[in-house]
């Protein structure tokens, strides 16, 4: 189960309400638009109800009633034309705002919780969820509001017309009531296990893709396609679900809204032939009834959508919940503007964690690295190296001891704050959508073109970077990076950031390693005064290093300089000659 949450049915409707008080006005100019259509649409009916009351009196007046009708319905067809455009626009402007908010929510979810939700369930907010609420914002709340105003003010129009006229109507009224209080207490269950249906079958889908290789070298090909089956199966009952209460709903009220009109045809014969209406009153009252059809056929239909607008919507402000959430356990004040000092040495102390409850990657790991060293963190698959990398740039929070930065709790950073003194760099390196500079200057906007050139040739990426130009589109649509180019246009973002400390996880893992050391070095010197620490699986990296942290089983086994451990003939030496390919006294 995702770690983001879903906001309440009682939280979407204050959001929404919130949202549409913003632009009182145009609010107000898009009612009054539809407000004044459905009064020009009542004229008609009244007016074809005059005509047939006074067939009797003779037809002197069919072509002034004729006339007037026509332009009734001419006015009526202006109106709503202006008023749909006016509703556009503020629907629009609304999903606009929505759009930026969500964004903004998404861009400040911590780190941790971002890693635990997983990929499927953020790009399923990302895109589903909020495709379906502006289908709902630019069509269903338009639409259903224009069909509720043309169902109150058509009701209006035949209780003055005559109040025995109305009574008819109500006959649908218990059986829309029940049936639309069974569905509304389903739909919003079974819509949101259906959306959580989707992130499911997304994730999946995208882990088997991503780790294709990994599936292949160990042969989970039918374990993976068992579970895209599963996710399938468990989709398709929750859409079945969904299907079952329109299926049952849909159907009883389509029946039940087609019952005013006989009623009405009916009773206002007999009301008529017992001379307690008139005949003019009986045309017009069967006319509004017959009109009323429409919008509430439009109303019954949008209201399904409108459950799955409410899902939607619920699943999107659950990313701005789960910020909230973390901003409200996160102690001590705002140090987000606070400026970066000098001598930010960072300490750890009695540091524990574990992705899972009862199974402890890391015991009790106790460091300390001084400003501007260069630390590497070496050890054998699942020594806890990785993961260490992560509670060091703030990713993750220990679940015992404290990661400090000057003293100060990581886990007390705001993320701003925290970015600018620790960054994380690893093998998984994402190319935006934009031009070359586009991509570069996302880390210093101030940034001139000749830093943007000297953090290039510090990746020793100015070379391809010069033929391509900065001002060429790459990424998707533009042109393709190789993974190599990535990393180096990764390091260079780093460069232009300047961060306090910088841990490289793997950064240049896609990189031969003749080119890949002498990177490293010139990242290191461009760096110069700032703290590296590298995790490093080509040992080429620890020998370089001031110090280096062997890891064996979660704890640091060993710390020192390459040539004391290598003399030390530990784990750090067993490592150094296996990697060599010689024994330890080869």
């Amino acid at each position: 189960m995702s770690p983001l949450p879903v906001a309440s049915a009682r939280h979407v409707h204050a959001y929404a309400w919130r949202l549409a008080l913003r632009h009182p006005r145009q609010l107000a100019v898009c009612v009054g638009l539809y407000g004044l259509a459905t009064l020009f649409g009542l004229v008609a009916p009244r007016l074809v109800g005059v005509l047939v009351g006074e067939v009797g009196d003779g037809v002197d007046h069919v072509d002034r009633i004729t006339l007037l009708i026509i332009a009734a319905v001419c006015v009526q067809a202006v109106l709503i034309r202006t008023a749909m455009y006016a509703s556009a626009k503020l629907g629009e402007r609304v999903l606009a705002e929505m759009r930026e908010e969500f964004v903004d929510a998404v861009l400040a979810l911590p780190l941790p919780t971002v890693e635990r939700a997983g990929t499927g369930d953020l790009v399923t907010r990302s895109t589903r969820d909020v495709d379906m609420l502006s289908r709902t914002v630019r069509l269903a709340i338009p639409d259903a509001f224009t069909a509720l105003m043309t169902i109150v003010l058509t009701l209006g129009a035949l209780l003055l017309t005559g109040p025995l006229l109305t009574l008819p109507c109500l006959v649908a009224v218990p059986v829309l009531w029940a049936a639309t209080r069974w569905y509304l207490a389903r739909a919003r269950a079974g819509y949101l296990r259906q959306a959580a249906s989707y992130s499911a079958l997304t994730d999946g889908l995208t882990e088997t893709v991503e780790g294709a290789r990994t599936v292949e070298a160990f042969g989970f090909g039918n374990r993976r396609a068992q579970r895209v089956d599963d996710d399938i199966a468990h989709s398709y009952a929750a859409e079945r679900y969904t299907l079952r209460l329109r299926t049952v709903y849909l159907p009883i009220s389509d029946t039940a809204y087609a019952m005013p009109v006989v009623a009405t045809i009916i009773f206002g014969g007999m009301f008529y032939i017992h001379g307690r209406v008139t005949l003019s009153a009986v045309t017009a009252a069967v006319l509004y009834v017959q009109q009323l059809l429409e919008p509430v056929d439009r109303l019954l239909f949008w209201l399904d959508e409108l459950q799955v607008g409410g899902a939607s919507m619920a699943r999107v402000l659950g990313v701005s919940q789960a910020v909230a959430d973390a901003q409200a356990t996160t102690p001590g004040p705002d140090r987000s503007a606070r400026p970066r000092s000098d001598g930010r040495g960072i300490t750890v102390k009695g540091v524990s964690y574990a992705y899972r409850e009862g199974h402890e990657v890391l015991h009790g790991i106790d460091l300390e690295v001084v400003q501007g060293e260069r630390l590497a963190i070496v050890g054998p698959s699942g020594a806890g190296k990785s993961t260490l990398g992560r509670l060091l740039a703030g990713i993750h929070a220990p679940r015992e001891g404290v990661v400090a930065v000057g003293g100060k709790p990581l886990v007390e950073l705001p993320l701003q704050g925290l970015r600018r003194e620790v960054a994380l760099v690893t093998q998984e390196q994402h190319v935006f959508q934009g031009t070359l500079r586009d991509n570069l200057i996302m880390a210093a906007p101030d940034a001139r073109d000749s830093d943007l050139r000297a953090a290039l040739e510090a990746v020793g990426a100015w070379g391809w970077a010069a033929d391509v130009g900065l001002d060429t589109e790459v990424g998707s649509g533009g042109v393709e990076l190789s993974p190599a180019q990535s990393q180096q246009l990764a390091l260079a973002r780093i460069i232009l950031a300047d961060p306090h400390t910088l841990v490289l996880d793997e950064a240049t893992s896609l990189i031969v390693p003749r080119t890949a050391r002498q990177l490293e070095r010139s990242v290191a010197a461009a760096l110069d005064g700032r703290t590296v620490i590298a995790i490093a699986h080509r040992l080429h990296t620890a020998h370089d290093a001031d110090r280096v942290a062997v890891m064996v089983d979660g704890r640091i086994a060993e710390l020192g300089r390459h040539d004391e451990l290598v003399r030390q003939g530990g784990h750090y030496a067993a490592l150094w000659h296996s990697w060599h390919g010689r024994g330890p006294h080869g």
